[in-house]
């Protein structure tokens, strides 16, 4: 075959196995499409060289003219590089006279579009991301916190039940609250409500304690502005109210003072002042309520007609405030008011009207973190905004409000205080520290709580045959030992140990055992009343003399040695409202 023919049937051209050396600046004839390719480009001819009298004239050579191609080795120049071949390609065929430039190639408008949308979207992410960070750091800076010690923890638990107590003061901040009366307060814990939310977040308890509660205030460490701690000395036999402000107490004194009454652990407060009933009812678009009877009250400057209202900013505020309106204008009977305004202002927040509009969403952030005061624990607005949606996975059907049981107090002949009912308040206590429930929640606790009762139920070992080592994971020092006097002197359980104290407290005391040991664990947890909640099934430890032993663990719940340990299952009957009904003040 001819380079002519040959070139066709490579689908080359063959105008273009004629190329310019650059390096000798002669034509030289390439058959070989794998060649090197020079690297300096060479000049483009146009028709009327090809035409003249050049190399590629196909007359011009014998060889072509007897229908032969050159040798390989004498179409080269020895030593010097041939660039390759050129592919034909699909182009259209250039105008007579000339050959076209290939176009540049452009990117298609599709890539364009592509590019120019993804660097939007990068710069407004970036842009929005820079302005989220921005606008914590502002809510941040909006928050006033203040560090109560040890009277509260440290940090937020999504895993965990949580008490905290929300105090509302009686100090006059803000805007119009001056003409309010004893505008010199410097703040007592006015209203005062421990929220206990559950670990499984079923449900949740609200339980007021009124301000005119006779109760023993403790001693309080507390911390100085320049940094110093100061303990405000305790006093006994005062009003619950002056467990704040009076002689400088903070709120970690009315945190520890809720403790010494109820026997229940305060994780952390939020405490709100005049101003914050005002600015959060108006965030949220007002807040629904509804009277029995039309109110018009001189003091408070509450005007109300019957039925069912929306208010907002003073009327809000005079709303609460006020006591002359309802029942025998006391302040138990204003407290059971307040329940009702706080179950509707929790409907409204929680309702799609404010979860749909990022203006109110807006105003509530703005607010809240202006309004509140809180420990150093939750005063992160990341740690507030968990706090919130924790809140938030409890039906308001499960939500209850009550108020501590108590009685007049019978050192007065003016009834004007109030004391703990001892009859009937323990088992409210006891039922929110073991964090049972006050309403009925899902099947599934229910199935929990026969797992636990099964594991009470079947044989038990005799008290001579449980062996045992004793751990104080966080009751009273000396715990252990008297236990394990107890259990050896009294009830016959000779195979136990003191071991010493346990690796971590505990808030409830915990017996783990062996499957094997389980006759065992049912003698023990019927000796010193341990209901199925604290036996934790799991392995067996070994004891000084290398024998197999469960582990009881002494926590805080601890009460001594003998004394039931038995958790209620069951909430005692009270007098409770819950946050999704609407009840009308009367």
């Amino acid at each position: 075959m001819d380079a002519q023919g040959r070139g066709r049937a490579d689908n080359i051209d063959p105008a273009d196995q004629w190329v310019l050396n650059p390096n000798t600046g002669e034509y030289e004839l390439r058959l070989t499409p794998s060649a090197p390719q020079s690297s300096v480009p060479g000049p483009r001819r146009s028709d009327s060289q090809r035409s003249g009298r050049t190399p590629r004239d196909r007359t011009a050579t014998p060889e072509r003219q007897q229908g032969r191609t050159p040798d390989r080795e004498t179409a080269r120049t020895p030593g010097r590089e041939v660039p390759p071949q050129r592919r034909r390609r699909a182009e259209p065929e250039p105008p007579a006279g000339r050959r076209s430039r290939r176009p540049a190639k452009k990117k298609p408008k599709a890539k364009k579009v592509l590019m120019w949308t993804g660097g939007t979207m990068a710069f407004v992410l970036i842009a929005t991301g820079a302005a989220a960070y921005f606008y914590l750091k502002h809510l941040e800076g909006n928050v006033t916190t203040t560090d109560v010690g040890s009277a509260g923890k440290q940090g937020f638990s999504k895993n965990e039940a949580f008490n905290i107590l929300i105090i509302g003061t009686d100090k006059r901040t803000g805007a119009g609250n001056e003409g309010y009366g004893d505008s010199g307060s410097v703040g007592h814990a006015d209203t005062n409500v421990l929220l206990h939310v559950s670990k499984d977040r079923t449900n949740a308890t609200a339980l007021s304690i009124p301000r005119d509660l006779i109760v023993d205030v403790p001693d309080c460490p507390t911390k100085q502005e320049d940094g110093s701690e100061k303990v405000v000395p305790g006093t006994t036999g005062v009003r619950f109210n002056t467990s704040l402000g009076q002689d400088g107490r903070n709120p970690g004194c009315t945190m520890r003072t809720v403790e010494t009454v109820t026997g229940i652990p305060v994780d952390h407060f939020m405490m709100a002042d005049f101003n914050a009933v005002k600015t959060l009812t108006s965030a949220v678009g007002g807040v629904d309520v509804c009277v029995e009877q039309a109110v018009d009250d001189p003091k408070s400057h509450l005007k109300l007609p019957a039925g069912e209202s929306t208010i907002e900013g003073e009327q809000a505020l005079a709303f609460v405030r006020t006591r002359h309106a309802w029942g025998n204008q006391g302040d138990l009977d204003r407290i059971k008011v307040q329940q009702q305004f706080l179950a509707s202002l929790m409907r409204k927040m929680a309702s799609s009207d404010t979860l749909t509009s990022p203006t109110k969403l807006v105003s509530l952030a703005e607010a809240a973190t202006k309004a509140l005061t809180v420990d150093t624990g939750i005063g992160k607005v990341s740690t507030l905004k968990d706090v919130a949606l924790e809140l938030k996975k409890v039906p308001t059907k499960n939500i209850s409000f009550m108020t501590v049981p108590v009685l007049d107090n019978p050192a007065e002949k003016v009834k004007a205080t109030v004391v703990v009912d001892k009859n009937s308040a323990p088992a409210i206590f006891d039922t929110i520290k073991n964090d049972v429930s006050f309403t009925e929640v899902k099947k599934k606790q229910k199935a929990q709580k026969d797992a636990q009762a099964a594991r009470l139920k079947g044989t038990k070992s005799e008290a001579s045959e449980v062996r045992v080592r004793i751990l104080n994971g966080g009751a009273p020092a000396g715990s252990a030992q008297e236990t394990l006097q107890w259990l050896q002197n009294d009830e016959g359980v000779l195979k136990s140990e003191n071991a010493g104290n346990a690796p971590a407290e505990l808030s409830k005391t915990t017996l783990e055992y062996a499957p094997d040991q389980a006759a065992q664990a049912r003698r023990l947890a019927a000796v010193m009343g341990l209901s199925g909640s604290a036996m934790k099934p799991g392995e067996s430890v070994t004891n000084s003399q290398g024998l197999p032993a469960m582990t009881l663990t002494l926590g805080k719940d601890f009460k001594g040695a003998g004394v039931s340990l038995t958790a209620p299952t069951k909430a005692p009957e009270v007098d409770k409202s819950t946050a999704d009904k609407v009840k009308c003040a009367s």
